[in-house]
């Protein structure tokens, strides 16, 4: 599966529409086609950040699904790139393909926009690129489900989508749908491939339709964040609270404790009795005792070997500074004080994902975020805690 220019067929264009997107909440006309969005636009005009903006752009979880007899098409797509000015390229977004539920192939694309960030002053330089097409050709004969999964780490504009044949939207598969909110390590890190995230894994393995709102650097408990989770609808929701407001050191414990409570209200208004499972944050051995913020360590970047470092004092916890320790406490106490009126509200001790034996075997690559074995054996885990047995989504319709 490649990219190519080459086009010899009689080629049918179909416009992209939100009916043929998954784990999309919105989706924005662009001059050259359509970009999906992964925040609805009234939560976009509530914030400034630069950060979010990028993470919820950046497709996590977003798939094309579309059913056609087609064994060739080609997407038309205009990615934006990271580059960090003194390190190697990173390597390009993937696009996975499945047909009828199975991995069928792969493709990058090598053209795009490009962001330049400068770790060192945080600036950041845009410079515009070239409209990449995505083939992949000899696709079974006869009618098929396909899914196209959107790179993750890639603001993806969407400029056309090519077949040999009709298509039409993917029906629904009647899969209980699992809404996930977390941070840069559920928005998918140093994962490989989109597919193979984490959550993405998860959902697979517990048969469930993957809406992701893993938002890198901004799972920070911010209202607006839990009224698009309200507004969405859902069968499955869970909520993966923490390290990032750990490593942005953006609030002390007198602010934590409402703040979370008020996160679970909201959401509540709109599912009332949904199940929901609240996954405090996994090992990260340079926040479990010592305080945000963390910062890069610049002096390996040109190496390729970007680690970060903790940069606050374990003497300010008992003054209400955040450690991982401090989160996971108490997010276990609000569970158990909230679990009474709430009996479909349940907590994961998000160690149980990634714990001080998993850290010795596949040590946490930049001491913040998981590689691609570490996302595997997280999302195995996750399925066979949350999804089977006595889990808290075993048994959930959609």
């Amino acid at each position: 599966m490649s990219t190519a220019p080459q086009r010899p067929h009689r080629w049918i264009t179909t416009p992209l529409t939100a009916g043929f997107l998954r784990g999309a909440l919105d989706l924005e006309r662009t001059e050259r086609g359509v970009l999906p969005h992964r925040l609805p636009a009234w939560a976009r005009a509530q914030y400034a950040d630069p950060q979010l903006a990028s993470a919820e752009s950046q497709p996590s979880g977003v798939r094309l699904a579309f059913r056609t007899a087609a064994t060739v098409l080609e997407l038309d797509t205009l990615p934006t790139k990271r580059v960090y000015a003194g390190a190697p390229p990173r390597p390009d977004g993937v696009y996975d393909l499945f047909v009828d539920g199975r991995p069928a192939g792969r493709a990058t694309a090598p053209t795009g926009n490009t962001v330049i960030i400068d770790m060192a002053t945080g600036s950041a330089e845009h410079r515009p690129g070239q409209v990449a097409t995505i083939r992949f050709a000899d696709l079974p004969e006869g009618v098929k489900d396909i899914e196209i999964w959107l790179p993750h780490n890639e603001t993806t504009e969407l400029v056309a989508l090519r077949t040999d044949a009709p298509v039409e939207a993917a029906p629904d598969r009647g899969r209980p749908v699992w809404l996930h909110h977390g941070s840069s390590i559920s928005h998918g890190s140093d994962a490989a491939r989109p597919s193979e995230i984490w959550p993405a894994l998860a959902a697979r393995l517990g048969g469930a339709e993957l809406i992701n709102l893993g938002l890198a650097g901004s799972a920070l408990l911010d209202p607006f964040t839990a009224r698009a989770v309200r507004d969405t609808p859902a069968d499955l929701i869970s909520l993966k609270i923490g390290i990032n407001l750990v490593n942005t050191d953006a609030m002390r414990l007198r602010a934590f404790t409402p703040a979370v409570h008020g996160f679970l209200d909201t959401i509540r208004e709109g599912h009332p009795s949904t199940p929901i499972l609240l996954v405090s944050p996994i090992l990260c051995p340079i926040h479990e005792d010592t305080p945000g913020p963390s910062a890069p360590d610049l002096s390996r970047l040109s190496t390729g070997q970007l680690r970060f470092v903790a940069m606050g004092d374990a003497a300010e916890v008992p003054g209400g500074k955040l450690t991982l320790t401090v989160v996971r406490d108490e997010l276990a106490r609000i569970v158990a004080q909230r679990s009474g009126d709430d009996p479909h509200l349940h907590h994961l001790d998000g160690r149980a994902l990634y714990g001080p034996a998993d850290a010795e075997e596949l040590p946490l690559p930049d001491q913040l975020h998981p590689d691609a074995a570490t996302h595997r054996l997280m999302g195995e885990r996750f399925a066979a805690l949350a999804f089977t047995g006595d889990g808290p989504f075993a048994g959930v319709r959609g």
